[in-house]
Order: C-alpha cells, then sequence, then structure tokens
C-alpha cells in the first residue's frame, strides 16, 4: 500500500472516530432506564465509516469512537461496546464503487440485531436476565431503525456528492 493511500486512510479513520464519539456521546444522545444504556445515532456513522474504509480501518473507527463515547458517559459500557462496534463493520463492504450498494443497504439490518443481540448479552451479564430483555430490546432495536434511517440519508447525499471515490 502506497504511504499517501495509508495516511489517508489513517486520517479518515481518526476524523470517523472523533465525529463517531461526538454523535454517539453528545449529539442525539437520550438517556433510556436506569442502567446507563442511552440511543445515539453514533451508529449510522460507523455504518458509513464501514461503507468507505477497508474493514480493519472501519472497525478502529467504530471501536475507538464508540469506545470513547462510553468513556466519557457511561463506562461500565464501554468493554461490551468496542467488541459489539467492530462486530457491526463485518455486514458491510467498501469494496465498489457505491456507498449504497446492495449489500450496504441490507447490512443496517444485520447490524441491528448483532447490536440488540450484543447488547442484550451485556445487560444479561451487568444487571440480571430480568432487567434485561424489555429495556435493551426495545432502545437498542430503536436505536438501528434510526441509525439505518440516518445512514441511508448520509449515504445517498455522499453518493450524489462523489464522496467514495476520495476514498479509493
Amino acid at each position: 500500500m502506497k504511504a499517501d493511500r495509508k495516511i489517508k486512510l489513517l486520517t479518515l479513520t481518526g476524523l470517523m472516530a472523533a465525529i463517531i464519539t461526538l454523535f454517539t456521546a453528545y449529539i442525539a444522545h437520550i438517556p433510556v432506564g436506569v442502567n446507563g444504556g442511552y440511543i445515539h445515532l453514533g451508529d449510522s456513522l460507523i455504518y458509513l465509516s464501514a461503507a468507505l474504509l477497508p474493514m480493519p480501518y472501519a472497525m478502529a473507527a467504530g471501536a475507538i469512537g464508540g469506545g470513547l463515547a462510553d468513556l466519557l458517559t457511561a463506562p461500565m459500557w464501554a468493554p461490551a461496546t468496542v467488541i459489539i462496534k467492530i462486530l457491526i463493520v463485518i455486514p458491510f463492504t467498501s469494496h465498489g464503487k457505491s456507498i449504497m450498494g446492495k449489500r450496504n443497504l441490507i447490512a443496517p439490518v444485520i447490524a441491528m440485531f448483532i447490536t440488540v443481540i450484543g447488547y442484550y448479552i451485556a445487560d444479561v451479564i451487568l444487571f440480571g436476565k430480568e432487567a434485561a430483555f424489555l429495556i435493551s430490546v426495545s432502545s437498542n432495536g430503536l436505536q438501528g431503525i434510526g441509525s439505518a434511517a440516518v445512514f441511508y440519508i448520509l449515504g445517498t447525499a455522499l453518493e450524489k456528492a462523489g464522496v467514495k471515490r476520495l476514498t479509493a
């Protein structure tokens, strides 16, 4: 890999991690329940990172951005968040010339299920089975739907603006 391409990818990864942190921790950050959890739109930016960056870079942006947001707002969630944010990148692809290719149109739905299941498991570990199900599944499902909608809007706009060619 050429040095200038690697620098471009590292720079974009750092930028996306910072934006993910802001959108997760502070912008449209809505606390849910008594367990320290919250709904946010940071996942939509993780999805966008996964559609723009090669997988290891997108995983780093998601894990760093989501992990930092949790360290700033609800530190007990940070370990689970880092793992979950790495996993939600997997359904996406940055290959090809399109942000909104077929795979990336389906990927937010798969990522939502990964998020719901991952945080349900974390809720059970942290708080017990009874407390986890209703709050975890409903809030993370709602977050997944909102993040998918924002991803579709941003992805379409960035597609029309030709942003994908800038990451090539």
